[in-house]
């Protein structure tokens, strides 16, 4: 079909299913969803080349091709053998995509939590039948203690009882530190558990975090020092996050390295909002974590660190 300029796309918001890339139509007028593999495409319908897809026109005839990938790993889920770029849900509760050998996964059962509030004192998961993902419901209880529990996160004022509509001012706010960085070197993900939000429910938050690059040259110690905790920055980059770069440039601090087997991690940061602009066009922000200072110690993280419930250090002090 012949491109029709000015560009005239849907007013509804794009709606794709879970694990689904946006992508442009051949005009570069509008975000469609991207096919995945097996799948027709066509230059209005295009395969998801964030999984590696293209579309191949040998097979089907009428300006009609089918997705499919590029040379890669297969994947051993559980004895099962995936294809490299094929979707998959191994359980109702995630959605996964094998990659050159890798498998991502992402959940399609939210993960919150939830506090006592004055609408909902006693609430609780259930798990009902034909339904995958556990729902809250809220139990009734005696008037008496109706708001016993629900005071528990909520400011205590004998003046009057909190309003459903005042929630957030009556909140006390419940935050735990960040996690360790997921990764020793290059990006990774850092989270928390907060009740600060309009509607004072526990939530998991995520900030991105950098360590140190994975190439990142090793300083030259002072003599009769051991370790390198904190080095300065020697000129401004940008960062990168699944394809995408943040629009300015920064300056960050990285933690160091030691020559006596001690390892040096962040230890005091802040949190700051990084906009990102993708090769589509597309601009999104993300929370990330800057490093304020490091430090060297004997509790070193294993490969794998993030798996293993043996490494407990945590940052702390950070300022938003």
């Amino acid at each position: 079909q012949a491109c029709t300029y000015p560009c005239q796309c849907p007013s509804q918001p794009l709606q794709c299913p879970a694990g689904t890339s946006h992508v442009l139509d051949a005009c570069g007028c509008c975000k469609v969803c991207a096919r995945q593999l097996g799948e027709l495409c066509s230059l209005q319908k295009p395969c998801d080349h964030h999984k590696g897809l293209y579309c191949d026109f040998s097979k089907i005839h009428r300006g009609s091709g089918i997705c499919l990938a590029h040379e890669g790993a297969t994947c051993d889920l559980l004895g099962k053998i995936y294809h490299n770029g094929e979707s998959f849900q191994p359980t109702c509760k995630l959605q996964c995509i094998c990659m050159d050998g890798a498998i991502g996964c992402i959940p399609l059962c939210s993960d919150d939590l939830r506090l006592p509030s004055p609408e909902c004192p006693n609430p609780r998961r259930v798990k009902f039948r034909n339904k995958c993902c556990e729902e809250w419901i809220c139990e009734e209880g005696s008037e008496e203690n109706r708001f016993e529990t629900a005071m528990a996160v909520f400011r205590e004022d004998p003046a009057h009882k909190p309003e459903l509509n005042n929630l957030q001012e009556n909140c006390l706010v419940q935050t735990t530190e960040w996690s360790a960085c997921s990764k020793s070197c290059g990006m990774g993900i850092s989270a928390r558990v907060t009740n600060d939000n309009p509607q004072c429910r526990l939530e998991k938050e995520t900030r991105l975090c950098m360590v140190r690059p994975c190439s990142f040259p090793t300083e030259k110690t002072k003599k009769g020092k051991k370790c390198v905790r904190t080095p300065k920055p020697r000129q401004s980059l940008h960062f990168e996050f699944s394809g995408c770069t943040s629009t300015r440039s920064y300056r960050p601090k990285f933690c160091g390295s030691c020559t006596d087997g001690r390892c040096c991690t962040p230890y005091v940061t802040s949190t700051v909002e990084v906009e990102f602009r993708c090769p589509e066009g597309d601009f999104f922000q993300r929370k990330m974590m800057f490093i304020k200072m490091c430090s060297c110690h004997y509790d070193c993280p294993r490969d794998n660190d993030i798996f293993l419930a043996t490494y407990h250090r945590r940052m702390i002090g950070d300022h938003v």
